[in-house]
């Protein structure tokens, strides 16, 4: 366990760019090529689950810090059969198209359902298209994590990446795999299957040009670039960096398997996995297992570890500055990493990539307060979109920055550690930065406490703000002293006690 007092987020002075600037281009580059690091991970959703191709065995012996990990039991002696997904059969709800479908003209003109192949009939209303929810101030990436080993093959993982330069903002958006969707062109389907469609049916632009489409119909977002990423790089990257801290607020358990050189169907090879709370470092193969787990969880929570690793991975590009790396991550990258932008001039302009600070990425999440679960006719459990409740999700993310938000990003939170627990303080930074808050370490611990405290410091004593601080760190009302101290070069002193818990979801936390 790692014990870093320092800061680990740099705070750069904004670059004067436009969009359309020279600079503006080289900003938004230097910034994709460490999101073309970061989508390393979203192959780790894709791997078979217990794949023999992992290197260390996580046995009870195994050297991880023992505060971080425990081992919390051995499966059921009841046979213990993990999905695996097959290597050679493909999917029976993806059938080859016999002809192409024409592609949009116009945000009102789509491909009509099975102009480019019959496909499974649709058994829900194919909804009208969504307005356009993202303006022309936005460079939106889509991350794509794939299984593709065969001519088979899912992208289940999914992730927009939105920019605003002039804002220096970067907002997250997972999109979870069993979203049901109208395929332009084909027929209602999971959102995790119209790549594979765009590459059968002879899409114009194959599989990534019907996957920006997909979204552009069903939720307003349009995708300017796409990197796709398979799984062989990911371990290779992380370790390349020397590993990566990520603050697990909450602990994680799952089940692991014990030796990877034993049969991944023997229920005596698995244990319960447990990681968490505090700052747990992870090198490639435990970064792998995190981001990817899923037997005792959900999808939802696998895109919010997914991007508590993005997030990691991209505080530590910044503090190693990532240059003495680059060779490396480069020959890493260029077999693994599929993008319709030139890796060359994204290696040039890495450095520009550090205009960001933690509290300017915004994290969003579609899950079930805007799905409703549904099962078809032929069995099969799908996410059914609450239109108006992902129309307002979407909205608020592809949105700039409102006065609320831009006042959080000014306000500065210091963080004092009344308590014997390590990282509790990291822990809470990470928190604010979710909500949007600067924060700042201090220097020292302070004396013991048993309750948690926050001081206004600020002459005006805004209640709003005092209020979504509070509720962003989940403390009642009574927690908040006024201390005015005009001269303070911070806005408020939280001050952790015991009674702090540290466990929250990044989806309750409003920007």
């Amino acid at each position: 366990m790692s014990s870093q007092r320092s800061h680990p987020w740099m705070d750069c002075a904004p670059p004067k760019i436009s969009i359309g600037s020279p600079h503006g281009r080289f900003f938004r580059r230097g910034v994709l090529y460490i999101l073309l690091i970061l989508v390393s991970l979203l192959s780790s959703c894709n791997f078979p689950l217990f794949s023999a191709v992992r290197r260390q065995s996580f046995s009870p012996d195994a050297s991880i810090p023992p505060p971080l990990v425990s081992w919390t039991g051995m499966p059921s002696l009841t046979p213990f059969q993990p999905q695996v997904p097959s290597k050679t059969a493909p999917p029976t709800d993806l059938i080859t198209p016999t002809k192409t479908p024409p592609p949009p003209t116009a945000l009102s003109t789509w491909p009509a359902p099975n102009s480019g192949g019959l496909g499974p009939t649709p058994v829900t209303p194919v909804p009208p298209p969504f307005p356009l929810l993202s303006d022309s101030e936005a460079i939106n990436f889509l991350l794509v994590g794939s299984d593709r080993r065969t001519t088979s093959f899912r992208t289940d993982t999914l992730i927009i990446v939105s920019l605003r330069p002039q804002q220096r903002l970067v907002t997250l958006i997972s999109i979870p795999r069993d979203l049901y969707v109208y395929i332009p062109g084909w027929t209602m389907q999971r959102v995790n299957t119209a790549y594979q469609q765009g590459e059968l049916s002879g899409y114009p632009g194959g599989g990534p040009a019907l996957l920006k489409d997909t979204l552009l119909y069903n939720l307003g977002i349009r995708i300017d670039h796409v990197a796709m990423i398979e799984f062989d790089g990911f371990r290779q990257i992380v370790d390349t960096l020397g590993g990566i801290d990520v603050p697990l607020a909450c602990p994680f358990t799952d089940w692991h398997i014990i030796n990877p050189k034993r049969s991944d169907q023997d229920p005596n090879n698995w244990q319960l996995y447990t990681i968490g709370p505090g700052l747990v470092h992870m090198d490639g193969d435990l970064a792998l297992w995190y981001a990817r787990s899923r037997l005792r969880s959900s999808d939802f929570d696998r895109g919010r570890r997914q991007q508590e690793v993005l997030r990691a991975i991209y505080t530590q590009a910044l503090r190693l500055n990532v240059i003495p790396h680059l060779p490396r991550l480069y020959h890493d990258l260029r077999y693994t990493v599929t993008t319709d932008l030139s890796l060359d001039d994204l290696l040039a302009l890495t450095p520009l990539a550090s205009d960001l600070s933690a509290p300017s990425v915004r994290s969003f999440y579609i899950n079930r307060d805007h799905l409703v679960a549904w099962r078809t006719p032929q069995g099969a459990a799908v996410q059914l979109p609450d239109l108006p409740a992902i129309q307002a999700l979407i909205q608020d993310a592809m949105s700039p920055l409102g006065e609320g938000e831009a006042a959080h990003l000014e306000t500065v939170v210091e963080i004092h550690n009344g308590t014997d627990r390590p990282d509790l303080d990291i822990l809470a930074a990470e928190r604010l930065h979710y909500a949007g808050f600067e924060t700042r370490l201090a220097s020292a611990d302070s004396p013991p406490q048993e309750h948690t405290q926050l001081y206004d410091l600020t002459s005006a004593q805004d209640p709003t703000q005092s209020r979504a601080l509070l509720e962003a760190l989940g403390m009642p009302a009574s927690s908040l002293v006024s201390s005015p101290e005009p001269l303070s070069p911070v806005a408020y002193r939280l001050v952790l006690g015991n009674d702090y818990d540290p466990c929250f979801n990044p989806a309750d936390l409003t920007h």
